[in-house]
């Protein structure tokens, strides 16, 4: 029987990575941060995710970005605190050891100037601010998109830094897509562990 090779209709890619580990650990009533709104995606799923009761904060620094999320989320019913403003000043918004999960898309926005991108002085300080605010047992959520006209410079900021933290305190899991062609973004999630 001659069968024909079939591709997927579409490939598992970083963001269904992402979304299916927020899925698995963000729970109603959780304080919860979007570090980049983007189209408002992570936005939407965050508040989907939390509840009534929950309470999720938004960041961009475009506010054709800001604009996409409010909208998406008037669409759907939904609400969250959107702010103009850079991630690396979230720590204004929330309390230190307070949130449960934060979510960090770098790169550019999509649909987007490309000339526009995050930056590794202001995306590792708002990993600090980040790691400060999450609860223990708390995660950081990364997909990282490289290349391109942003390059790699902030890529290789961000790993970097990650595979400093101190092992006794935070764990990192690194996901990589290796037989991918091109520049394929990967996903880094980060647990601040419950120390005794």
């Amino acid at each position: 029987m001659n069968q024909e090779k079939k591709s997927p209709k579409r490939q598992l890619g970083v963001l269904d990575l992402a979304h299916q580990f927020l899925r698995a650990h963000v729970r109603p009533g959780d304080t919860v941060i979007d570090a980049t709104c983007g189209r408002g995606n992570d936005t939407k799923l965050l508040c989907e995710l939390t509840g009534e009761n929950g309470r999720v904060i938004g960041f961009d620094i475009q506010q054709d970005a800001i604009d996409s999320a409010s909208a998406l989320l008037d669409e759907n019913g939904l609400h969250a605190e959107l702010h103009l403003d850079s991630h690396a000043n979230m720590e204004q918004y929330a309390a230190p050891e307070s949130v449960s999960c934060i979510v960090f898309n770098f790169g550019w926005l999509p649909r987007g100037s490309h000339e526009i991108f995050t930056h590794a002085d202001s995306s590792i300080a708002a990993l600090e601010a980040g790691l400060r605010l999450l609860k223990y047992g708390g995660w950081l959520v990364l997909c990282i998109y490289y290349g391109g006209v942003n390059g790699f410079s902030e890529r290789d900021a961000l790993t970097d830094y990650l595979s400093q933290l101190e092992s006794r305190f935070y764990t990192v899991l690194q996901c990589s897509f290796p037989n991918r062609t091109g520049c394929p973004p990967f996903a880094v999630f980060v647990k601040k562990e419950i120390v005794e």
